[in-house]
């Protein structure tokens, strides 16, 4: 006779939107989040003075050209979104946040270089900063998702 129990016992692969409820319920590692904010602290905050709004830096962006100009692929607006966030909160964001941010730096940025601004913000360093503090805190794009 054979035996069902394995069949029973067996649990399917949890899904990437399980996966990331787990981990949101992680806590946010505030001090490792300021650490990296202090290494960066004038350039960050200069970045967030200068810019402008003027949205001249959109059309160096190929993904901001190529999805019908949509305000979510302008990298002033990925820049302000994450990293300007992460930096007025003083690094007490939620995982929540987090994970919603790592939508505008994996999913929406590929960290070309490509990016410029007539008022000289670095918008990649500041990108690769606000991934580096993702995966400080282990929210990072998984290549394997859709």
């Amino acid at each position: 006779m054979t035996s069902n129990h394995s069949i029973l016992f067996e649990q399917d692969e949890p899904s990437s939107e399980q996966k990331d409820l787990v981990e949101i319920s992680k806590k946010v590692c505030v001090e490792e989040i300021n650490a990296i904010l202090k290494e960066k602290k004038h350039q960050i905050a200069t970045a967030l003075k200068v810019c402008a709004h003027c949205t001249l830096c959109a059309d160096s962006c190929f993904l901001y050209r190529s999805k019908e100009k949509v305000a979510e692929h302008m990298p002033s607006h990925k820049f302000i979104t994450s990293i300007g966030v992460i930096y007025k909160k003083k690094g007490k964001v939620t995982m929540e946040e987090l994970y919603e941010m790592r939508e505008t730096l994996w999913k929406r940025c590929v960290l070309c270089t490509r990016c410029s601004c007539p008022l000289g913000i670095n918008i990649p360093e500041l990108l690769a900063i606000g991934r580096r503090i993702l995966r400080s805190q282990g929210v990072y794009h998984s290549y394997s998702e859709n």
